[in-house]
């Protein structure tokens, strides 16, 4: 499939990268905070923000929970995960904000609770987190609501034959694969970028890239090597609290991908080799046959 849409906007061969911020938790359970990442994004040129979903009962044990954890929220892991979650109400607030903003919104569910709190506002689409790519349970559930609309799929710390499978269970209408390593922040030498090429020749698949690594330079690279889609963390400020908060993009950051991304998508081209109008004068004046 050479193109799809996310919301109102082509992705796909012969169209703009679509360029994710992703907020996850940098938000700090703080919802004036996560509209500033907002008007962050939307001001760079982002076309979506997303979230992450949890159940935190769900995906969590209690014993992982209990875990001594000091954190603004209180001494436990259970503590802070609940802290970083937003409820209905907070929702309600981001959605009213990004219709204002005019920038789509989603977020990636870890578990099947979460796909159904999140459906209700009608999400241009929906991602499948790299960590959840073998719960085949939520694979099937998110493909049920979401119906005809996109699923971006990470890829990080999976094998092709988990890939493989996870394509199986989801099919590949209205699929993209998004290529990643899931290291905070990722080493440069461990981003393999020529899986992008890769995973679209083995599937048939549009493909994009969810970058975790430190500078910009390498995810525009990744739209030169066919990504269509884009995802960073993004950060008021990479000094605040939070776990995320360093391996993200603050506004300059991010700013300055899009710029490099923008720049790079005309010199792509098609592929076919042609000699320009341009290049003819210089035909005839240096060569001597």
């Amino acid at each position: 499939m050479a193109e799809i849409k996310i919301g109102s906007t082509l992705v796909g061969d012969g169209h703009p990268c679509y360029v994710i911020g992703e907020v996850g938790i940098n938000h700090n359970g703080d919802v004036a905070i996560a509209k500033q990442l907002i008007e962050m994004a939307d001001a760079v040129g982002c076309n979506a923000v997303k979230f992450q979903k949890r159940t935190v009962d769900i995906v969590y044990t209690a014993e992982e929970l209990a875990k001594p954890r000091e954190s603004p929220f209180g001494l436990t892991n259970g503590d802070l995960k609940r802290g970083l979650e937003f409820g209905r109400a907070q929702y309600e607030e981001i959605d009213r904000y990004c219709k204002d903003t005019e920038i789509d919104w989603f977020a990636s569910c870890w578990d099947e609770a979460s796909v159904d709190f999140i459906e209700p506002f009608h999400p241009p689409c929906y991602k499948i987190a790299s960590a959840s790519l073998t719960d085949d349970g939520l694979l099937r559930h998110t493909r049920q609501k979401a119906g005809k609309r996109p699923l971006l799929v990470s890829t990080g710390m999976s094998t092709l034959a988990q890939i493989d499978h996870a394509v199986e269970v989801l099919g590949k209408e209205n699929l993209i694969l998004l290529h990643t390593t899931s290291t905070y922040p990722s080493a440069n030498t461990e981003l393999n970028l020529k899986m992008i090429p890769a995973l679209r020749q083995r599937y048939g698949v549009l493909v994009g890239y969810s970058g975790h690594e430190t500078g910009v330079v390498t995810s525009a690279a990744a739209v030169a090597l066919g990504a269509c889609v884009v995802e960073r963390h993004i950060t008021l400020d990479r000094a605040m609290w939070g776990s995320d908060q360093a391996a993200s993009l603050g506004p300059s950051g991010i700013a300055k991908m899009i710029q490099h991304i923008r720049y790079i998508e005309p010199a792509i081209g098609d592929g076919v080799k042609c000699v320009y109008p341009a290049e003819v004068a210089i035909q005839k004046k240096l060569r001597r046959k």
